[in-house]
């Protein structure tokens, strides 16, 4: 079994993110935390839906490079909110944070999460895409999220996990995890590899 395969290895999970580390931890996976002062996440303009959050995750493991020894795995990853062909990126304050979920309301948007694996002799570099389906949300519903959640560290002004994924989510297409930041079954096929 993979569990037991990978205690012979040093998991790192680059990564401030609190739902990363909560849906590590529920995968089974002895992994620590490293964080480094990240750079902004800024990429070249001329890259393009899923190629930005890929592009993300793998200069993110270029930052960790040096933690990587012999039997070590470093886990990388970026998500975005893609909505009418833009980046949704995270809120700068409050009130950009209802700007945003006012764009999201009663449409489709994609959350891709671009993930970077990566040991002395392998890396292994993929985005999983999922669909996410919000009502009309009311203006009085959005302040109220807003104001008691402060959801400024998440792309897209919120989080699946939280009330407004339970009062405002519809439906979904691919995986719930990668909504919160990490396609954890996708993750642990890809880790399959590495041993």
């Amino acid at each position: 079994m993979l569990i037991n395969q990978l205690q012979n290895y040093r998991l790192i999970l680059a990564s401030k993110s609190p739902r990363r580390h909560f849906l590590l931890k529920e995968l089974g996976l002895d992994f620590e935390v490293i964080t480094l002062n990240e750079q902004d996440e800024i990429y070249p303009a001329n890259l393009y839906y899923d190629e930005i959050p890929v592009y993300l995750a793998k200069e993110k493991a270029k930052i960790y490079a040096n933690y990587i020894e012999e039997k070590t795995i470093l886990i990388a990853a970026d998500t975005i909110v893609w909505l009418d062909n833009e980046v949704i990126g995270k809120p700068k304050d409050q009130l950009e944070a209802v700007q945003l979920l006012k764009k999201l309301s009663g449409k489709k948007h994609e959350v891709l999460t671009g993930v970077c694996l990566k040991s002395l002799d392998y890396e292994s570099v993929f985005c999983s895409k999922t669909n996410v389906y919000f009502r009309e949300l009311k203006e009085d519903e959005i302040s109220f999220y807003v104001n008691k959640f402060k959801p400024l560290d998440k792309a897209g002004a919120y989080g699946i996990q939280e009330w407004i994924g339970y009062a405002g989510v519809e439906k979904i297409e691919g995986s719930y995890f990668n909504v919160m930041g990490l396609p954890v079954q996708k993750l642990y096929t890809e880790l399959e590899k590495f041993v």
